[in-house]
């Protein structure tokens, strides 16, 4: 700010601008919010890359992201970037956290090229000229006081400027993964091995195996117990790296699993008939109970690639459900609603024998499983492909054709593409 005295009477222009004397600077601070250092910090551990692309000073850019914490070196421009080929851009953006004074092309370039060298991009912005960006990204975020078309290009619009929110939906997301994928190990190998186990018995028994009724009523129970996955605790080493779905490798558990269930199925068959001389009811009431409880507790082992119990525990509200789904199964031949179920009271040994195969088949679960994860490498990231359908689909909404008519034919609808 600078001043001098005007003379009485004139309205000031901008040739009066001499002969100035300094009265001092005037300084606008913005400082980032207090907790954006903390929420940058919690991406990292989930191992999720930061990078700054700015119109911003580089100087100013460059401070800012020291003082979050992020890069001491330099930021390149717009102008080294239009400098560079896309490879020479690709060891580029692997390099640098901080791209300054970039217009909105050199954005949706870097964006486009980071997509293409295999790694999964999101994109926050709320200007104008973030609109491309937004829209190459795999994920576009914007906030709700931002632009409409930076709005109108988010897959995603957060309804507070907070970077901890993307940190906190980020590992919801991969806690909400991890347990939907523990429901799909262990239904996929549990019915894997039931079907070979009712396939098998078919061939030598003279009635069915279990009554149609009695495998709904296991089904409904054994699904019930598993209501509760979604509140179970989740492996802090399956937060930290985001996962893929991989149905190879779902296939190769099942696989793997599945006989193994079906084995002690096919011991409980051979203890039935040879130990306790069980008619067809008590064999269905036999092999209800067995099954019911492996498939139930089989959740504990599944859960987790540590120890259960030991180094993983599961949430309260799963050992509950699954404890109690357990004990309901084999309260059910005693109860009055037995006869109308078609089961049989059993013997006080059979539940000893039970429970004894249950742990030895949870024993074997856990060594196989110790086993499985160390000959399989973790699930591939999926490669994108040129020409991703991703792109076409939101390019969509912003493609308008215009069919103008010609002067002497009759006027045709406008289409909208």
């Amino acid at each position: 700010m600078a001043t001098r005295h005007a003379e009485a009477g004139t309205a000031p222009a901008a040739a009066d601008e001499y002969n100035l004397r300094l009265a001092g600077l005037l300084v606008f601070l913005d400082p980032p919010k207090s907790d954006a250092a903390e929420a940058l910090k919690r991406l990292n551990t989930l191992g999720i890359t930061v990078k700054i692309v700015t119109g911003d000073n580089p100087a100013v850019a460059a401070k800012v992201c020291h003082d979050l914490g992020l890069t001491d070196a330099a930021a390149l421009t717009g102008t080294d970037v239009d400098a560079m080929d896309d490879e020479r851009l690709t060891t580029a953006i692997r390099d640098t956290t901080v791209f300054a004074r970039v217009s909105p092309e050199h954005k949706a370039r870097i964006v486009r090229i980071q997509r293409k060298t295999g790694g999964d991009v999101a994109f926050l912005g709320d200007g104008v000229n973030d609109a491309l960006a937004l829209h190459a990204a795999d994920v576009g975020i914007s906030v709700d006081s931002a632009t409409d078309v930076a709005k109108d290009a988010a897959d995603v619009i957060l309804l507070e400027k907070d970077l901890g929110v993307l940190a906190e939906g980020v590992a919801e997301g991969r806690r909400i993964f991890a347990n939907t994928i523990k429901y799909v190990l262990m239904g996929t190998s549990s019915n894997f091995g039931n079907m070979f186990s009712a396939a098998g018995a078919s061939l030598f028994l003279p009635f069915l195996p279990m009554l149609p009724s009695q495998i709904l009523l296991n089904n409904l129970l054994y699904d019930t117990s598993q209501l509760a996955i979604p509140t179970d605790e989740v492996d802090e080493e399956q937060v930290r790296r985001p996962a893929h779905w991989d149905i190879a490798f779902i296939r190769r558990f099942m696989i793997c699993f599945g006989p193994i269930s079906s084995l002690f199925d096919f011991v409980t068959f051979a203890v039935m008939l040879g130990v306790f001389h069980a008619d067809a009811a008590q064999f269905h009431t036999g092999w209800f109970v067995e099954s019911l409880a492996t498939q139930t507790l089989v959740i504990f082992a599944i859960r987790t690639r540590r120890i259960p119990f030991r180094h993983s525990r599961p949430s309260l509200p799963l050992t509950l459900t699954a404890l109690g789904v357990v004990a309901l199964g084999a309260a059910l031949p005693a109860t009055p609603l037995a006869h109308v179920l078609g089961f049989q009271p059993l013997p006080t040994a059979f539940f000893a024998a039970v429970a004894a195969m249950v742990v030895v088949y949870l024993f074997l679960v856990e060594l196989g499983k110790r086993i499985f994860y160390r000959k399989t490498r973790p699930p591939a990231r999926p490669q994108p492909t040129l020409g991703h359908r991703h792109l076409r689909r939101r390019a969509a909404r912003f493609s308008t054709i215009i069919r103008l008519p010609h002067p002497q034919a009759p006027q045709a609808p406008a289409v909208r593409r």
